[in-house]
């Protein structure tokens, strides 16, 4: 009998979770389905499982590579040549199905002819346990499309494992992953969106997206593998090939919304991680990308906010040092340290006025309202200049702040470090003396034995903020730290009934690099009061911690 949806599990070496990725294919509430195990010739303990996954059931079957193919395309292939069903889809081993895809996706397709119905993705942080939705605006309205062009935003939806395919629609266009190459979900992708006469669109959940941003190199994912130059290379060349596709298929009316999203989500990527990026790299980086970035839109790059054309800019013309400045506040909202008026009366990043017409276009502050906009949402940059260990748990913070706006009033400022955690505020006021127009320095003393912790202990990283006020307003930004400060570490003693911590002062390793306190409970007491902490609450609960905090401390004398 001839099943309705073949689901094709590609695996290499992840005998582990395998088993979890076959199990949410047969969970599946529509259960008339074959399950193709596909295996990129793996060296583990894959085969065996994968055998024994296919002996207890019978839709399962499997399928093994007689070599490594290095990447996701072959083991789909070979799922698709072998595919009973008049529907695929596709599933990789370190993630699941809900329960609901197969049903949900199949009624899409019964509604009205289509050559595939795409869901959403629920993105679930492995480190944390948090739960988002992939490009949600994308998928948030059921309806179906009559042909890419009529929204091409979509081409930011670019994962195959969101879709349920007619085999059809594949065999008629000869439609497979592209072989020997990374990033094959965006070519496929984008061939399908263009070849498709008709596709469906459902809110409905589909995948669920398993991600380890922070994972170990070795087993990190190819989208986390931005560190290698052999990422950026890889990424670069679908994009070529995505662009010979839409030309040679007639579709170049694609090419700026192909060009905004690669500029808004591929190389944004990367940008983000520029500042913890070596000079080497950076060289090696914009090597690979200014060639592509000469040849993309003019419109995709208006298009997009000023921060991150400010960065390409500087990428393009090989200011490095200072594209690694800039890229630190992507996302934060955080001023340059220096903005220089242009006899044209507009305000330009850096300390000198660009001097090219392509340079003062793409680093023209002046639409960011850097000296007009109300104070709460003014631009400032707060940066850590040194720390110096005190005597206890205290630390002497030294902070510099930018002001290119000249928002604040000539002469000393009162300013506030704030951090807050386990959900208690300590605030830190000190004060900011004028150095030159536009920049303030000052020391902030921070004793890290002053904050009020639950009795049961905080656990956690916490990013301290500055305060800066006008009257009743204030204005919060957040505080980056030299990226190559060497952590420091206090540790805090029992106090009023709280267990001891070790406080670890250290810069963020990813992303702004902001400062980051990282709390963590030692001792007898963390030991033995925070396992009943999790399983009691309320005040009078709290109470009794404390209480019991302040008995085993006088126990321990």
């Amino acid at each position: 009998m001839t099943p309705d949806v073949t689901i094709t599990v590609i695996v290499h070496n992840d005998a582990a979770r395998l088993p979890r990725a076959v199990r949410s294919a047969l969970r599946q509430t529509h259960g008339d389905i074959e399950v193709i195990i596909s295996d990129d010739h793996s060296t583990d303990d894959t085969p065996r499982v994968a055998r024994e996954l296919a002996a207890q059931d019978p839709r399962v079957s499997y399928l093994r590579l007689p070599e490594n193919s290095g990447g996701c395309s072959a083991p789909r292939n070979r799922g698709i040549d072998i595919a009973r069903a008049p529907y695929l889809m596709f599933l990789d081993s370190d993630d699941e199905l809900p329960e609901r895809a197969v049903e949900s996706l199949l009624a899409a397709h019964a509604e009205r002819e289509a050559d595939f119905a795409m869901g959403a993705v629920e993105r679930v942080r492995v480190d944390t346990g948090r739960t988002s939705t992939w490009m949600p605006h994308l998928v948030a309205e059921h309806r179906t499309v009559e042909g890419i062009e009529t929204e091409p935003a979509l081409l930011f939806e670019h994962l195959s494992t969101s879709k349920m395919y007619r085999k059809s629609f594949l065999d008629r266009n000869g439609l497979r992953f592209p072989e020997g190459i990374h990033y094959e979900d965006q070519l496929f992708s984008a061939q399908a969106y263009c070849l498709a006469k008709a596709f469906t669109v459902i809110p409905d959940p589909v995948y669920r997206w398993y991600i380890e941003p922070y994972g170990a190199a070795s087993s990190a994912s190819i989208s986390n593998q931005r560190y290698k130059l052999s990422n950026v290379r890889d990424r670069v060349h679908v994009q070529g090939l995505i662009d010979d596709f839409l030309r040679a298929a007639g579709h170049t009316d694609l090419r700026e919304a192909k060009d905004y999203k690669f500029l808004k989500h591929d190389f944004r990527m990367y940008a983000g991680d520029l500042p913890h990026r070596d000079d080497a790299w950076l060289r090696g980086f914009a090597d690979l990308v200014n060639p592509y970035l000469a040849g993309l839109s003019p419109a995709a790059y208006e298009r997009l906010p000023r921060a991150e054309r400010v960065v390409l800019r500087l990428v393009r013309d090989g200011r490095l040092a200072d594209a690694r400045i800039a890229a630190r506040g992507l996302g934060h909202a955080v001023a340059p340290r220096e903005a220089t008026a242009g006899p044209d009366g507009r305000l330009y990043w850096g300390a000198q006025v660009p001097d090219t017409p392509a340079a003062r276009r793409d680093l023209d502050l002046t639409d960011l309202g850097l000296d007009t906009r109300p104070f709460p949402s003014a631009l400032f940059r707060h940066e850590l200049t040194r720390v110096e260990p005190g005597p206890g748990a205290r630390l002497r913070l030294r902070v510099r702040t930018y002001d290119p706006g000249l928002r604040l009033p000539v002469g000393p400022q009162v300013a506030s470090l704030v951090v807050a955690p386990g959900g208690r505020r300590l605030t830190v006021r000190f004060r900011l003396d004028p150095v030159r127009p536009g920049v303030f320095a000052g020391d902030a003393v921070l004793d890290l034995a002053a904050a009020a912790l639950p009795p049961q202990g905080f656990e956690g990283a916490r990013h301290p903020l500055i305060q800066l006020t006008e009257g009743p307003l204030r204005n919060s930004g957040l505080l980056l730290a030299p990226l190559d400060l060497p952590a420091v570490t206090a540790r805090v003693g029992y106090r009023h009934g709280t267990a001891p911590h070790q406080v670890t002062v250290e810069p963020e390793g990813r992303g702004a690099g902001r400062l980051q306190l990282r709390w963590t409970p030692v001792g007898v007491t963390a030991r033995l009061v925070r396992p009943v902490a999790r399983r009691v609450t309320g005040g009078r609960a709290e109470a009794r911690l404390r209480g019991a905090a302040k008995l085993l401390r006088s126990v321990l004398r």
